[in-house]
């Protein structure tokens, strides 16, 4: 892969971005099910998504052969409206995608940390590579749930340290969360970075100028040399 392999795709609005990555994710994804029975695609939560879920959900590919998880989790039960699966199995889950089988990270430990073992031989058992993985970025640079300042950060950035996933606290957050590490994010055959906003570009010009990954851990997906990364940004 070309070192950098970044490229920018910027819509006039977020519904013409939706359709448009809907019908690549869709594209994408039967494509993989044609050429080896099965797809695996890596979903991010938070309010970005809601419309792309809703839109995806209603396209009509072989969705019984696609498998989902999600870049990151909250350690809330699946019934919480924070929690990302309760987002997924909301909005998702629907319609023509009701047929996929979907992973989650939360298990049944009382902590993250105490469920690490679990989620990473799960993951293990996830098709591999992904086919696309879906992230977003905050304000601050964190992207999945790689965060600035978190205590376990640069174990989770460690491009070998043999996990699928990793139990992480960010700094002001009420609950531990489980994220993929950033090895498994960059297991895929593609990355797309889906933001939205004039605050989410600053922040993206930011991580494109230069300065520590660990300042703002979406440099690690940015600069990476192994997986070609797609951003799609509407105003």
């Amino acid at each position: 892969m070309p070192e950098n392999s970044v490229t920018l795709q910027a819509f006039t609005a977020a519904p013409e971005l939706v359709e448009n990555l809907a019908d690549e994710i869709a594209g994408c994804l039967a494509r993989a099910v044609r050429a080896k029975g099965r797809a695996g695609l890596v979903v991010s939560g938070g309010s970005t998504p809601e419309p792309l879920f809703r839109q995806l959900s209603r396209k009509k590919i072989d969705w019984q052969h696609v498998s989902i998880t999600l870049a990151d989790e909250r350690w809330v039960d699946n019934s919480q409206p924070s929690s990302n699966e309760h987002l997924v199995r909301s909005l998702l889950l629907q319609n023509e995608a009701s047929a996929a089988r979907f992973i989650g990270l939360k298990n049944s430990a009382a902590t993250a940390d105490s469920g690490e073992q679990e989620c990473h031989e799960i993951l293990n058992a996830f098709p591999r590579p992904f086919d696309m993985v879906i992230l977003g970025m905050g304000d601050d640079g964190h992207t999945a749930s790689l965060f600035p300042g978190a205590a376990q950060l640069a174990r989770a950035l460690d491009m070998h340290s043999g996990r699928n996933c990793l139990a992480i606290t960010p700094p002001d957050a009420p609950f531990g969360r489980m994220t993929l590490t950033l090895p498994a994010l960059l297991d895929s055959r593609q990355i797309i970075l889906h933001i939205t906003g004039e605050s989410k570009k600053k922040t993206l010009d930011k991580a494109l100028a230069g300065g520590a990954p660990e300042e703002m851990p979406v440099r690690s997906i940015l600069r990476q040399q192994k997986t070609p990364v797609r951003i799609f940004w509407a105003p």
